[in-house]
C-alpha cells in the first residue's frame, strides 16, 4: 500500500500554509485487509491527507504566485483554498463525525467506490494506522492530533453479562454455572435469591454434593476463618475465599419461544442491580424470562412498563402476553386502548393483522368504542379481513384495493356465506350497519358481494320506513347497541371542531370548542337544510325532512387519558325535541376541564317513534 507524505510548504505573499498532518501504516497488510484500512482511514485522510492536488503542487517550482493558491468553489463556498481538503465544508463536516464515531456494524457493511468488498464481521480487525506530527516554525497555528477512531463490535449475551457481574463484584470469581439455552452462564450464588427457580436448583444441586467434599469444604473456610483473625488485609482474604470454593453447575431447560439470549442476560443481570432497568423494545422477552425465572420484581416492573406504553405497534403482543401470563389489569388497559383507537390509529397500521378475533369482536360491542361514523366502522372491519386471508401482504391496503379484491371473488355466494367467511359472521353483526346511509357505500357493499342479501335487503328497508315515517327509527330501539354514533378527535389545534351530519333528512352541527388551557365544551345542534353552512354536494344527494320539529334521544361523550388511566364524560342519554330556531336548536352543552390532549367526543343518537 502506497505510503502517504509529509508536505509543508513556505510562506509566500502573505499566505501562511500550515503544516499537514498525515497518516503512516506500521506494516503492509495483505489484500484482504485493504479495504478496512481504507475505511478506517478515510476520515483522517479527508481532514488532513494530501489531496490530489496538493500531490500536484508539490511538483511545482517555488515561489508561487497568490492567485495559485485560490478557487471558487460554490456560492456557499467562494476562494477555497487548493490546500484546503477538497470535500469542501460538508465533507469536512462528515469527515469530522466519522472520526468522532468510529467504525461500527453498520459502517463494516457498506460498500463504498474506495471499499469494493463488504467487510465482514468474522475478519480481524488490523488497521495499524499511527499519526505522527512533525514540529514546524510556524507557531500562530499547531494542528491537533486526532484521536484514533473507536471501534464498537457487540458482544454476544454471554460476554456482555460477564463484563457488568466483573464490574459488580468487583472482580469476584463466579461459582455457580447456569447451563441454559446452550449456554454457560458463569453467575454468583449471593445475588440468586431474588429467583426462586435459580434458588431452588442451587439448592438441590448443593444437596446433592458429595458430603466428603462438603466437609474438606467446611475444614477449609475455618482455616481461612483463622488466618483473616489473625490478618488485616481482609478484601484480600475473602477473594481467596470466594476463588478456592467449588463451583457448582446447575441446569434450566426453557420452552417458551419468547425467552431470547438477550433477553434472558439482561434478566440475569437484574439479579445484581438494586434497581430493575428494562428497555421497552425487549420487554416482551424481558418478561418471558422473568416468568421463567420466577423474579417476581422484575416481572411486575416489565407489566409496569407495557401498560404505560400501549400503542398501535404493541397492543396486539402485549395483549397476547396478558392473556397468556393472567394479568387482568394488563388486559383490561389493552382493551380500552384498542375501543378508543381501533379506528382513528389501529386502522392505519399493518399490525392490525395481529388483532385477535376475540379482542375485535368484545371491543365491536363496547359501548365505548369510538368512530367516525358507523362507515368508517365498517371499512376498518374489512380491512381486518382482507389481512386476515392475505398473511403475506407487508403494507396496510387502500379502501380500492379491499373492494378490488372481495369484488374479484367467485359470484357464487357472498363472502360471509362461505366456509372461509362464517367465522366472521359475528363481527360484522356487531356493527351498526342501519347508520351507513349514504347511497354510494350502500352500492359499494352491493358491489362486492360481501354480505348476505338478506342483509342488504334489512338495511334497505329500514331506510325506506325511516325515510316514508317522517325519520321514525321504528326497528331500533335499544339505545346502547342501535344508536347512530360519530365522532370528532381533538388535538393542540385547531381550537374549534364542527362537522355537519345528516340522517333521514335532518342536518345536525356537532361542536368541539376548546376555552381556555384545559376547558372545553362539546353540543350539538340542529341546522336549517337550506344553511350556508351546509355544502352544496350534501345538500344535493342527501333528503331533506320540513319537518319543524324531530325529537331525539342522544349522548354526548368525551374520552381522555389523564395521569395514564382512560376517563370518561357524559351528558348521559337525553331526550329532546330539535327545532330549527334557536333555542330550540341546540342540545344540553357538556362542560369538562381536561388537562391532556387527544380527546375523543362520540355523538349518539336515535329517533324514536313520533
Amino acid at each position: 500500500m502506497a505510503r502517504y507524505k509529509h508536505f509543508q510548504a513556505k510562506t509566500r505573499n502573505s499566505l501562511d500554509l500550515v503544516p499537514l498532518t498525515t497518516f503512516v501504516p506500521t506494516e503492509t497488510h495483505a489484500l484482504e485487509n485493504t479495504a478496512r484500512l481504507y475505511l478506517l482511514s478515510a476520515p483522517f485522510v479527508s481532514l488532513g491527507g494530501l489531496s490530489p492536488n496538493e500531490k500536484e503542487l508539490a511538483k511545482l517550482a517555488l515561489p508561487l504566485k497568490p492567485r495559485f493558491f485560490r478557487k471558487q468553489a460554490g456560492l456557499t463556498n467562494r476562494c477555497q483554498s487548493q490546500l484546503s481538503p477538497t470535500c469542501g465544508l460538508l465533507g469536512i463536516a462528515q469527515a469530522c463525525k466519522a472520526a468522532r464515531v468510529g467504525l461500527n456494524e453498520t459502517l463494516m457493511r457498506m460498500m463504498t467506490v474506495d471499499t469494493p468488498l463488504s467487510l465482514s464481521e468474522g475478519e480481524p480487525l488490523k488497521a495499524g494506522v499511527q499519526f505522527r506530527k512533525k514540529s514546524s516554525s510556524l507557531k500562530a497555528i499547531q494542528p491537533k492530533q486526532k484521536p484514533k477512531p473507536r471501534i464498537f463490535i457487540q458482544a454476544d449475551p454471554h460476554e456482555m453479562l460477564f463484563s457488568f457481574t466483573q464490574k459488580i463484584t468487583e472482580g469476584m470469581e463466579p461459582d455457580v454455572i447456569l447451563e441454559c439455552l446452550d449456554f454457560e452462564w458463569e453467575l454468583h450464588r449471593m445475588y440468586f435469591f431474588k429467583s426462586q427457580v435459580l434458588s431452588q436448583l442451587l439448592a438441590t444441586a448443593v444437596q446433592n454434593t458429595d458430603l466428603h467434599t462438603a466437609d474438606s469444604y467446611t475444614k477449609e473456610i475455618r482455616c481461612y476463618y483463622k488466618q483473616y483473625l489473625l490478618s488485616d488485609r481482609k478484601h484480600t482474604e475473602e477473594t481467596q475465599q470466594e476463588q478456592r470454593k467449588t463451583k457448582v453447575t446447575i441446569a434450566l431447560e426453557i420452552n417458551d419461544p419468547d425467552v431470547t439470549r438477550f433477553a434472558f442476560a439482561i434478566a440475569l443481570r437484574n439479579l445484581y442491580n438494586s434497581k430493575i432497568e428494562v428497555n421497552e423494545d425487549d420487554v416482551l422477552g424481558i418478561l418471558a424470562s422473568a416468568n421463567v425465572l420466577q423474579f417476581p420484581s422484575l416481572f411486575y416492573k416489565c407489566v409496569q412498563l407495557m401498560r404505560s406504553s400501549i400503542g398501535p405497534t404493541n397492543v396486539c403482543s402485549y395483549y397476547s402476553a396478558g392473556c397468556k401470563y393472567q394479568q387482568p389489569s394488563l388486559i383490561s388497559d389493552c382493551e380500552r386502548w384498542v375501543e378508543v383507537n381501533l379506528v382513528p390509529h389501529l386502522g392505519s397500521h399493518i399490525h392490525l393483522r395481529k388483532l385477535p378475533l376475540e379482542l375485535l369482536q368484545k371491543v365491536l360491542r363496547s359501548s365505548r368504542l369510538f368512530t367516525f361514523n358507523e362507515f368508517h366502522l365498517l371499512r376498518t372491519t374489512l380491512c381486518w379481513v382482507f389481512l386476515q386471508q392475505n398473511p403475506k401482504i407487508q403494507i396496510i391496503p387502500s379502501y380500492d384495493t379491499i373492494l378490488t379484491y372481495f369484488s374479484s371473488l367467485p359470484k357464487i355466494c357472498a363472502f360471509l356465506e362461505r366456509e372461509i367467511g362464517q367465522r366472521y359472521i359475528a363481527i360484522f353483526q356487531s356493527l351498526r350497519l342501519h347508520g351507513i346511509t349514504s347511497s354510494k357505500h350502500l352500492e359499494e357493499l352491493w358491489d362486492i358481494n360481501f354480505l348476505p342479501l338478506p342483509w342488504l335487503t334489512r338495511i334497505l328497508s329500514d331506510h325506506y320506513h325511516a325515510l316514508e315515517n317522517g325519520g321514525d327509527m321504528v326497528f331500533q330501539r335499544d339505545f346502547n347497541t342501535q344508536a347512530v354514533r360519530f365522532g370528532l378527535v381533538l388535538t393542540e389545534e385547531p381550537r374549534y371542531h364542527a362537522e355537519i351530519v345528516s340522517i333521514y333528512g335532518f342536518f345536525f352541527e356537532i361542536k368541539a370548542v376548546r376555552h381556555e388551557a384545559s376547558a372545553y365544551s362539546f353540543y350539538m345542534q340542529r341546522v336549517k337544510h337550506a344553511d350556508p353552512i351546509i355544502s352544496f354536494f350534501t345538500a344535493e344527494r342527501s333528503p331533506v325532512s320540513l319537518k319543524q320539529e324531530r325529537e331525539v334521544k342522544y349522548e354526548i361523550k368525551a374520552q381522555c387519558q389523564i395521569d395514564g388511566k382512560w376517563e370518561e364524560f357524559t351528558t348521559e342519554r337525553l331526550t329532546q325535541k330539535f327545532g330549527v330556531k334557536k333555542p330550540a336548536s341546540k342540545s344540553k352543552v357538556l362542560k369538562a376541564s381536561i388537562p391532556s390532549v387527544p380527546i375523543y367526543v362520540t355523538f349518539s343518537f336515535l329517533f324514536p317513534s313520533s
